[in-house]
């Protein structure tokens, strides 16, 4: 099979609508998740008062991503033909892709910068302190996107390589 082949096969299938609405709603668990945190801590870090912000504006994008995804427009008519709202859906969307990957290295900033923060709120030193429950998860959701990103590199290494052998 060439190259080209196998491309139009992976694209062509579409995988069931079941295991297409529950990756949906994994997707749409961190974004809720990382509203409701930054939300019951939004005064809980002086050190860093940026970081609960970003977690809910990252959250509510995050969310609005991945439900415009699930709308009509955003999928590409069958005979290639392109409407003028698929080209809309289509740029709104890269340009709400390319807002979250800025705040994504602003909150990269804020959060790894104040690494490891004073979690203790009663103690008198001159640092401020930042909630723990709050710290910790801003700082491993995004560890955990750094490690799915390679993750992800890797593997699409590894498809490449293994379907050039083919």
């Amino acid at each position: 099979m060439s190259d080209t082949g196998l491309i139009h096969s992976i694209h062509d299938h579409q995988p069931p609508v079941p295991i297409l609405a529950s990756s949906k709603l994994f997707l749409c668990i961190m974004p809720i998740a990382q509203i409701a945190i930054g939300a019951v801590h939004l005064d809980d870090c002086p050190q860093q008062h940026y970081i609960p912000i970003y977690l809910i504006v990252a959250g509510v994008f995050g969310l609005v991503l991945a439900l415009l995804a699930c709308l009509p427009c955003t999928q590409q008519p069958k005979d290639g033909t392109t409407n003028l709202l698929s080209r809309v859906c289509a740029t709104w969307n890269s340009l709400m892709s390319l807002f979250l990957f800025c705040w994504f290295i602003a909150g990269n900033v804020w959060i790894y910068s104040i690494y490891e923060p004073n979690y203790n709120k009663n103690t008198t030193d001159v640092d401020p302190y930042c909630d723990k429950t709050l710290y910790l998860f801003a700082f491993w959701t995004t560890s955990l996107t750094y490690i799915f990103l390679g993750l992800a590199l890797v593997c699409s290494c590894c498809f490449t390589m293994c379907c050039r052998d083919t």
